[in-house]
C-alpha cells in the first residue's frame, strides 16, 4: 500500500514535469486483480498437479469371483484389496477369507522402486519388489528367504473401476498356482 502511495506521488511529480516515470494503473484495483488472477492459477495447477499424481489403484478393491481364475485352486470366498500412500510409499492391506473360511490379513508397504519390501501375513513369500510399467501397470517380484518365488501384474483399467492382478508362482509348500484376480472399485 506504501508503495502505491509513493508510485502516485511520482507518478503526480513526473506528470507536472512534463515526463511520464511509472504506470499508475499497477496500483489499487489493477494491482489487485492481477495478483488474484496469478494466485487463482497458482492454486489451481498445484491442484490440478497433485490430483494427476495420485496413483489410480489407490482406493479400496473388492474381489470379483465370477471374472477371477486360479489354478489349481480353490478360489477364496472373498478377498479385500486396500490401497493407501503415505510418505513411506503405498500401503497395502488384503484381507481374505479362504474356502475353508480361515480369515487373514496381509500388509505390504512399498515403493514402486524395484526394491524389497518386507511382507507380513503371507506364507507363501516374505519380501516383494514393486517396478511400475507405465501409469496404470506394475509389475511385482516375490521372495521367499532370498529365493525368486513368484511374479505378478498389476494393471487398473482406464476407467479406473477395475484392477486385474495376474499372478504366477510357488506355494510354500510346493504347489504352483497361475491366478488371475479382477477387483472392482468400492
Amino acid at each position: 500500500m506504501l508503495r502505491c502511495a509513493l508510485i502516485a506521488v511520482q507518478t503526480r511529480y513526473a506528470a507536472s514535469s512534463g515526463r511520464r516515470r511509472t504506470n499508475p494503473f499497477l496500483c489499487g484495483g489493477h494491482m489487485q486483480t492481477i495478483f488474484k488472477t496469478l494466485l487463482v492459477g497458482a492454486i489451481l495447477a498445484i491442484g490440478m498437479g497433485a490430483a494427476l499424481a495420485a496413483d489410480p489403484v489407490v482406493g479400496t478393491w473388492k474381489l470379483n469371483l465370477a471374472k477371477s481364475t486360479f489354478s489349481p485352486g480353490p478360489a477364496p470366498k472373498s478377498q479385500t484389496r486396500s490401497y493407501a500412500e503415505s510418505a513411506q510409499g503405498i500401503t497395502l492391506i488384503v484381507k481374505t477369507t479362504a474356502a475353508d473360511g480361515k480369515e487373514s490379513t496381509t500388509t505390504l508397504t512399498f515403493k514402486e522402486d524395484g526394491k524389497s519390501y518386507p511382507i507380513t501375513g503371507n506364507p507363501d513369500f516374505d519380501m516383494v519388489s514393486v517396478t511400475r510399467v507405465d501409469a496404470l501397470t506394475v509389475h511385482s517380484t516375490q521372495t521367499k528367504a532370498g529365493a525368486t518365488v513368484g511374479a505378478g501384474v498389476r494393471k487398473v483399467s482406464k476407467d479406473g473401476k477395475t484392477l486385474t492382478f495376474a499372478q504366477k508362482g510357488v506355494h510354500a509348500a510346493g504347489g504352483k498356482y497361475d491366478d488371475v484376480s479382477v477387483y472392482d472399485r468400492q
